[in-house]
């Protein structure tokens, strides 16, 4: 799969720009500031529905204009698709495939598959869990794109539930009666049965995941491993805090994460009134990336942190690419951040990909084994060099 033609409309900086594209190393090359990551933000956008620098929709739209257009040709084996969407901050977006507007925007997730390589990434290691968290839903639901639906619906469940305690522990501060709770049950039942779903999911991906990350790492840093990927479920944490057992997410069914949910949401039922929030479930899980013995957060080098955090991107192209839809690789300002070493390194590994999208300050910044089409940017212009 590849994109053979990018358009975007008030996206960022750009009041209008076309971009064609086709397979191979393209690269984008300009100074800091002048619109070379807006390009490939673009097209991530099309595969997630989000950004990988911001999280809501409003700084993507140039400044002055209401609304932005993202449009890109997309090319899978003998089939070609127009995928288009349409964003508009504080009202909803709207969405074409093939120029279509009978179609809601998650319905374009999968069209568009991409593996990012950013210097965010370093927050997969350094960072906070909901970093690694949305590092693994947003893969889930590169892998099986009905999941947006269900991180939709568990995210209103979790919104009306919090809602319910927080008005609960209110009360409560204030002295008054305490409220009927017999509609938590139910919220209880809802949030399990979608988070379960979404646990299944997750350790279904970890499973799959750590031996990949494992290799990519060997790759990329010989005899420095080995890796490993662990789950750390709230719900498993409350299970041993009570005195029960403490499965690990990855070995359940649905049907049992569904009972481990229930189970430890009655357990910390008195906390999440007092408190007025959901203490359990997978808004508070974490995936704890281990290097040897030591967790690699706090213990691991600067550069055993970027070769950790390449080795899930990597990990995370090579699992895409075995199902069947290889995906965009897209390398935004990476390589001046790494040492000589691992840049040679990475650009290897990369250079099979069937559509490989770079973003430098300088030439330089672009391994000599990456050549191929190379576009200027500068003055919100964006011409082949």
């Amino acid at each position: 799969m590849h994109v053979t033609h990018l358009s975007l409309a008030d996206f960022r900086s750009y009041a209008r720009v076309e971009v064609p594209l086709g397979p191979g190393v393209t690269a984008f090359v300009g100074a800091n500031g002048q619109g070379k990551t807006n390009l490939v933000e673009a097209v991530g956008y099309l595969a997630s529905l989000g950004s990988h620098r911001v999280s809501s929709d409003a700084p993507l739209v140039r400044m002055g204009a209401e609304r932005a257009v993202i449009r890109a040709a997309v090319t899978q084996g003998e089939r070609s698709q127009l995928v288009e969407l349409e964003l508009n901050p504080g009202r909803a977006n709207r969405a074409r495939i093939n120029r279509s507007s009978q179609v809601k925007p998650r319905d374009v997730l999968g069209i568009v598959r991409t593996v990012l390589f950013a210097p965010e990434d370093l927050a997969l290691v350094k960072g906070d869990p909901g970093e690694r968290r949305r590092f693994l839903d947003e893969l889930v639901t590169a892998r099986s794109p009905r999941m947006a639906g269900v991180r939709s619906d568990y995210d209103r469940v979790l919104r009306q539930r919090n809602t319910l305690l927080k008005s609960a522990a209110m009360a409560r501060r204030h002295g008054g009666r305490g409220m009927d709770l017999s509609t938590l049950d139910v919220w209880d039942q809802h949030l399990a049965r979608v988070g379960a779903e979404m646990l299944a999911q997750r350790g279904d991906l970890i499973a799959l995941l750590g031996p990949l990350a494992d290799k990519a790492y060997e790759q990329l840093a010989p005899g420095g491993g080995p890796v490993v990927l662990e789950y750390r479920s709230s719900a498993s944490a409350a299970g041993e805090a009570a005195g029960g057992g403490a499965d690990p997410v990855g070995v359940l069914g649905r049907e049992d994460l569904y009972g481990q949910l229930m189970e430890a949401l009655a357990g910390v039922r008195k906390q999440e009134i007092e408190r007025g929030v959901t203490l359990v479930g997978p808004h508070r899980d974490d995936l704890v990336l281990r290097l040897g013995q030591l967790p690699a957060k706090g213990y691991a080098s600067h550069g055993e942190s970027w070769s950790f955090a390449l080795a899930l991107r990597l990990a995370s192209y090579d699992l895409l690419r075995a199902e069947g839809n290889e995906p965009v690789l897209v390398l935004d300002d990476v390589f001046a951040e790494l040492d000589t070493r691992r840049r040679e390194r990475l650009a290897e590994l990369v250079l099979p990909g069937e559509q490989v999208l770079v973003t430098a300050a300088v030439d330089d910044d672009v391994p000599g084994v990456l050549a191929g089409a190379r576009f200027r940017v500068a003055d919100g212009a964006v011409e082949r060099a």
